[in-house]
């Protein structure tokens, strides 16, 4: 048996058939025959789409949150580690008695 190449679908196909598939006008076998996929694959992605819609609607409204980012502690943590570098360079030039 010869198998094809694997198919990557685009996220927006993916929502496109798994919208179509919420509406429930039509069965998924008629939505696998008319997209082309294998129906447990539109089942799939209909439950995607149906347990990601509530980060839509979440804070930023953008899907994903972003952390709050502390620059200070990191400026900090970036000169503590500098010194470790140096100091630890200057002691392994140093000759061992």
């Amino acid at each position: 048996m010869n198998k094809g190449a694997r198919r990557n679908h685009t996220p927006a196909f993916k929502a496109k058939v798994a919208l179509a598939a919420i509406k429930g006008d039509r069965t998924v076998a008629e939505l696998a025959e008319q997209f082309d996929v294998h129906p447990s694959q539109i089942t799939s992605w209909k439950a995607q789409l149906e347990g990601g819609a509530a980060d839509v609607f979440g804070p930023g409204g953008n899907g994903a949150a972003q952390p709050t980012v502390d620059v200070k502690s990191l400026h900090a943590k970036i000169g503590e580690l500098t010194l470790g570098t140096i100091f630890w360079k200057e002691r392994s030039a140093k000759p061992v008695c």
